[in-house]
């Protein structure tokens, strides 16, 4: 035995534990990693931007006397009955079949009552979901599942899906064990048999087909409805630029920390750019133009708090949606379940085997004995108190900067604490007039 001390055993950063988990188990199995949520890994994200509070070269608004409005116009450019929100915090697409009835249903009646809207996603309209919201947008999406002309004209606005921010390029799944009778029925599909979404439309190719198609939809819904085009955090310029021009009222640009019901975890993690580094781009060919503001701006992707409500906006954004953090709000992941969670091989905050069907909170399961644990009363009251939280925080941080409606923050109003922060948003870096990129240099 050695006299002379052992060097500490050295974990490999390129091979950590993580790595060899997932090496080890591709190797016993033969298949990619599937799974929900959204990039786990480390982004520059809104985390790393500060708001610049008023002082003496600013002037502040005074508490809550002096009042700072909150509220939304979407749908401006073509449509007959634009939306008007209370809040700029909108629901994102959820599917029924990835979510439970219940579920659908606790999203309508938090974003109602909130004063704003919800969105259907993949696979058709619930009546619970447009009983229970009084404004509920309608998916257009690839696969086609569950869409009706006559559900159309019931919504009130339609989104074209064209991207995803945790898979732009891919296609949705929702596995066998979540294809339940109503499920298969919605959506024309055998029970218990996996469905791929498709990851492009079926009868357009490019932005002059898709102005054809939008043209279609309006005619179907007497040109009432906003239409809004989602598209993944990929190449926003263009994209934002091609939408305008096909013909869109409203566009939704979804970053890489959004989250998805299930897909390739190699997917979730290497494609698509984090929110932060979309939405100056976005924002940039609206101007060029000459349509910000007329085409309005909805930004989405691990969007938390209602600072970051104020951060996108001040970025140029008009409204923000949230999914996973609504889905958190009505429980998902909740430490009361953490026995439950453990008896799956995971803990509260890291499950993400939604495409199971085994969530014991009820929320992402077609499993009856399951979803009836949901109370969709108490959801929706949850997720107002959340909605009315973000809100409060944004308009806090606007009366803060001076500003009497949370579309007056700016871009002026914000520095960065890193490099990668003030190059993304294009905002100075801290105690500097240096944005990276641009000065020159």
């Amino acid at each position: 035995m050695s006299d002379f001390p052992h060097t500490p055993p050295k974990q490999s950063w390129t091979f950590s534990n993580d790595v060899n988990a997932e090496i080890r188990r591709a190797a016993a199995t033969g298949i990619y990693d599937i799974r929900g949520g959204g990039s786990k890994r480390r982004l520059p994200h809104f985390d790393d931007l500060l708001f610049l509070g008023a002082s003496i070269s600013r002037y502040p608004l005074e508490g809550y006397r002096e009042k700072c409005a909150t509220d939304v116009w979407l749908g401006t450019r073509f449509a007959k009955n634009p939306i008007h929100l209370d809040i700029p915090v909108t629901i994102a697409g959820m599917s029924f079949g990835a979510l439970s009835g219940p579920a659908k249903e606790a999203l309508g009646r938090g974003a109602s009552a909130a004063g704003t809207s919800t969105t259907t996603g993949d696979g058709g309209m619930t009546e619970e979901e447009r009983g229970h919201s009084k404004t509920l947008v309608y998916q257009y999406l690839p696969s086609r599942y569950g869409m009706n002309p006559d559900d159309l004209r019931r919504c009130d606005a339609i989104e074209v899906v064209v991207g995803q921010g945790a898979k732009p390029g891919g296609g949705g799944m929702l596995l066998g064990q979540k294809i339940s009778d109503r499920v298969a029925n919605m959506r024309n599909l055998p029970k218990g048999i996996d469905q791929r979404s498709a990851c492009r439309h079926p009868d357009w190719t490019g932005p002059d087909d898709l102005e054809i198609k939008i043209l279609e939809l309006r005619e179907i819904t007497n040109w009432e409805k906003p239409i809004y085009i989602k598209i993944g955090g990929a190449r926003p310029y263009y994209d934002t630029a091609l939408a305008v021009k096909a013909g869109a009222d409203v566009v939704v640009l979804d970053g890489m920390q959004g989250g998805t019901a299930a897909t390739q975890d190699v997917f979730i993690e290497n494609v698509g750019m984090p929110i932060l580094a979309c939405i100056p781009q976005a924002v940039k060919a609206l101007q060029d133009l000459g349509m910000h503001r007329k085409v309005q701006l909805i930004v989405s992707g691990g969007i938390r708090s209602g600072a970051d409500v104020a951060k996108a906006m001040a970025l140029g954004a008009d409204a923000v949606a949230i999914g996973t953090a609504a889905l958190i709000a009505l429980g998902d992941n909740d430490p009361a379940l953490e026995a439950e969670y453990n008896k799956l091989g995971t803990t509260a905050g890291a499950y993400d085997d939604w495409h199971e069907g085994k969530d014991p909170a009820g929320i992402t399961t077609q499993d009856p004995a399951l979803f009836s644990r949901f109370d969709p009363v108490l959801g929706g009251r949850r997720l107002k108190n959340y909605l009315k939280v973000m809100t409060l925080e944004a308009q806090t941080i606007a009366r803060a900067c001076g500003k009497n409606h949370l579309h007056n923050l700016e871009p002026e109003d914000l520095c960065a604490l890193t490099i990668e922060g003030a190059a993304m948003a294009g905002v100075p870096l801290a105690g500097t007039n240096w944005i990276p990129g641009r000065n020159g240099f």
